[in-house]
């Protein structure tokens, strides 16, 4: 991460992220005066939330936007091509009730759709489940980058000079991640840390088969894209995923992962840690 370049994308992503840390205004005269007949220590407490619009990139990289918003955008507009983090897809999924019974839906097919476009099918297919109320903490897979050219230049080549020359790719040597989810309801955070390319961040909530809405979609990550995912409500999620590469566990890199560690209380461990 530290070799990432300043840019005025990379300072517009540090506008996003301090606009992240505010989700609350200072309160007005006026407002004060609505609380009047409350103690004055609490109404010192007291801040409203702002509810007002923001830009889509502040919006999408805030307070987050529904999948199926992300589906139906065009990505050939300024506002959201600015804030779309390159390599990253996002499709439609439809899912068929089936009354008394269920439902069915398809993840992929090999030769249709986003997958067939951008040449990638995976050779390994995993399923995870996530209990209620816990969380993936972020993680990163590493980009493959040819020994006669530099990081930097690679990525940009490959994500803003000829991001549609996916035969460029290469899926055999580094792990895209392709997610669909079955059950539940998550948020997923992207942040985009690959060297030389603006640092930008995507919220979004996906949800899973059991929940029939335009927000049943499949994801595409690409290597170099931090991504973590939230449980939402009291429901387990359980997702399946492919992935480009076999599993390697040196591709696995943690960042802030902390989330998922259930620690001892440290009494526990004093007492497990004593000796006879």
């Amino acid at each position: 991460m530290s070799g990432i370049s300043s840019s005025p994308d990379r300072d517009q992503g540090s506008e996003i992220l301090r606009f992240a840390q505010n989700d609350i205004i200072t309160m007005t005269t006026h407002e004060r005066n609505l609380w009047q007949g409350i103690d004055p220590a609490a109404q010192t407490a007291l801040t409203p939330r702002d509810y007002h619009t923001a830009s889509f990139a502040q919006e999408l990289a805030q307070r987050g936007v529904d999948a199926g918003e992300l589906v139906a955008a065009d990505k050939n507009q300024r506002k959201i091509k600015k804030a779309w983090i390159p390599g990253v897809e996002i499709f439609a999924r439809k899912i068929h009730p089936q009354r008394h019974r269920g439902c069915f839906g398809e993840f992929v097919r090999r030769d249709e759709g986003i997958l067939a476009q951008i040449g990638l099918w995976p050779k390994q297919w995993s399923a995870a489940r996530m209990f209620a109320q816990s969380a993936k903490g972020f993680h990163v897979h590493p980009p493959s980058i040819p020994p006669d050219t530099t990081a930097e230049k690679w990525l940009r080549r490959l994500f803003i000079r000829s991001p549609k020359n996916y035969s460029l790719r290469r899926y055999d040597d580094e792990q895209w991640d392709v997610m669909f989810f079955l059950q539940g309801r998550v948020e997923m955070i992207l942040c985009d840390i690959r060297v030389g390319l603006p640092r930008r961040v995507m919220r979004l909530f996906v949800e899973g088969d059991n929940h029939r809405s335009k927000n049943n979609v499949g994801v595409v990550i690409p290597p170099g894209v931090a991504h973590a995912i939230r449980a939402e409500g009291a429901e387990d999620v359980v997702m399946v995923y492919g992935t480009s590469t076999i599993f390697h566990p040196e591709f696995e890199g943690r960042i802030a992962s902390e989330v998922e560690s259930a620690e001892l209380p440290e009494s526990w461990q004093r007492f497990l840690g004593r000796g006879d």
